[in-house]
């Protein structure tokens, strides 16, 4: 069995001091490749670091995440986007608009936004989206965006079908499924469901919201089996057959062979 976390941050401090053996722990548990997305200008360097240390289990992305946005985002942007020239990256993020901490900075989350939707366009990568309370806001600016040149996945997917089946109305989207989907009061399971099983991905979002039974507890990317054996009871097959068709519809969003 082989899987794909695509979305987990163990470049920060939380992992300094056990880091090889969270890397080595995945690799026992079959995930064998881990999708790093870039937070702010201060988590670049760690997440470049990372990457240099483990070339074929680590693959960064580059982005400035919603709740980092502030008045100097157009500098941040600025500074973020002639990396892309000096060294591969598999997406763009993480981005989106997370209403949740700070409603306060909406105009500017949509504007940065909008300028790192067009960088996806234009690079053709896909693009990787936090939405925290922000549907409405995401979905108003991607029905305007969205062609098909535009891919991505929306990370962390807590949302309702009706949102879901928005999400698959765009074409090339997927939907990021992690621990949340363990915990005893989501309804997350039952909107599974009635979700083909093409348009999901599995990922940690490490170290944060870790699956029951790590629930409460720094997550990690060997906890994403956790998260296989809850989507392989909602799709009703062999977590052998999970892993294949999700880590197939990974590679194939982000390109990876």
């Amino acid at each position: 069995m082989r899987f794909l976390d695509t979305h987990a941050h163990i470049y920060l401090d939380a992992f300094d001091e056990d880091r090889d053996k969270i890397i080595d722990r995945a690799s026992v548990n079959g995930i064998d490749r881990i999708l790093l997305p870039n937070i702010d200008r201060e988590s670049i360097s760690a997440l470049h670091t990372t990457c240099d240390l483990y070339p074929q289990k680590c693959f960064p992305m580059m982005g400035l995440h919603p709740c980092s946005v502030q008045e100097d985002w157009k500098q941040v942007l600025d500074e973020m986007q002639p990396l892309f020239s000096e060294r591969p990256y598999i997406a763009v993020g993480e981005v989106g608009i997370d209403l949740h901490w700070d409603k306060s900075t909406l105009g500017w989350q949509q504007e940065a936004f909008r300028v790192q939707v067009e960088w996806a366009k234009d690079m053709d990568l896909p693009i990787v989206i936090h939405a925290r309370e922000s549907f409405p806001q995401l979905f108003e600016i991607l029905d305007e965006m969205n062609d098909d040149s535009l891919r991505g996945v929306f990370h962390c997917f807590t949302g309702s079908l009706e949102q879901a089946q928005h999400i698959i109305g765009y074409g090339g989207f997927m939907m990021g499924i992690g621990g949340v989907a363990t915990y005893k009061n989501t309804n997350l399971r039952d909107t599974l469901k009635a979700v083909p099983l093409e348009h999901i991905i599995l990922e940690t979002d490490s170290p944060y919201l870790a699956p029951v039974p790590f629930r409460g507890k720094r997550n990690e990317p060997s906890y994403l089996l956790e998260v296989a054996i809850t989507l392989s009871k909602v799709y009703d097959m062999p977590i052998t057959e999970l892993a294949e068709r999700t880590t197939a519809n990974a590679e194939t969003l982000f390109r990876l062979t």
